[in-house]
């Protein structure tokens, strides 16, 4: 009856000790919080042939994903009248810096209304905080 107990308990200890194994050896990201609206500068690895170089796409947040392996996060810029969208993984390895520029006032969790405007109407407003 005793022995009983005893394995009991030893098989209740053995989940804990694999779950803080898992804390640590979770990946860290390099994101910091981001809500859509925000303006954000993304430094990205990029490979070419065997150099590596760093480069740098600049746009607003449209959609942020959270989910179990670090969600993603979209940015969506315009450059020459062209509109481009790029979808970052949190946990990506390929992310070097995310930098955000300015918080967006908005009240959607998607942007998606962006892509249908252009100029002006596609602004958004600045969430001012107090210091």
């Amino acid at each position: 009856m005793a022995e009983d107990i005893i394995e009991e308990t030893a098989e209740q200890e053995a989940p804990v000790a694999a779950a803080e194994v898992k804390e640590e050896t979770a990946p860290v990201s390099v994101v910091p919080e981001l809500a859509p609206g925000d303006t954000v500068k993304v430094s990205v690895r990029i490979r070419e042939g065997e150099k590596e170089r760093i480069q740098v796409f600049q746009g607003v947040v449209i959609k942020t994903v959270k989910s179990v392996d670090g969600g993603n996060f979209t940015v969506r810029r315009v450059a020459y009248g062209v509109g481009t969208e790029r979808t970052f993984p949190n946990n990506s390895p390929m992310l070097a810096k995310v930098e955000v520029l300015r918080h967006g006032k908005v009240r959607r969790a998607r942007l998606f209304y962006l892509r249908d405007r252009s100029g002006k109407a596609a602004r958004i407003k600045e969430k001012r905080t107090a210091k």
